[in-house]
């Protein structure tokens, strides 16, 4: 008995280069679309919020610089705990923001990576502690007392 040879399926072979480009064209891609899905009206951040930046450091008080960006997810998740903090805490301690998307020079005095970033200075202006990313009310306050300020 003569065995009929069956014609194999071809199979697509796609290099390994092209998956990679692939790969990076969906991963920014998803970016993008994050991106674009934290530009809402009515829902940024702003220096106006908090105040403006009427907090200098060596004013008396220690101060908590926040740089971020009214479109970052993480820093518009900070937006109502930093403006509680501001309120609670009015003449212990300053909170200062900086949307660094909107003006980079804080971004670059401060040589930040991320954002956003907490920036803890003393009363002199001199910097005690920073951190990266989001921050609860919790964590700020448990920094503040391991820095020495007891804010009770």
């Amino acid at each position: 008995m003569v065995k009929k040879s069956q014609p194999k399926k071809a199979r697509l072979r796609v290099p390994s280069v092209v998956k990679i480009i692939l790969f990076v064209v969906i991963v920014f891609a998803a970016a993008g679309a994050l991106y674009l899905s934290t530009i809402r009206p009515g829902g940024a951040l702003n220096n106006d919020m908090l105040g403006g930046n009427t907090a200098v450091a060596g004013d008396s008080l220690p101060v908590l610089i926040d740089l971020g960006a009214d479109r970052c997810v993480p820093c518009k998740m900070m937006a109502p705990i930093l403006e509680q903090l501001k309120k609670e805490y009015k003449g212990k301690f300053d909170i200062v923001f900086y949307d660094v998307w909107k003006d980079p020079a804080p971004a670059e005095k401060y040589r930040i990576r991320g954002i956003p970033t907490q920036i803890f200075l003393d009363e002199n202006g001199k910097e005690l502690y920073r951190h990266a990313g989001y921050f609860s009310k919790e964590q700020i306050l448990g920094k503040w007392k391991e820095l020495g300020y007891d804010f009770q």
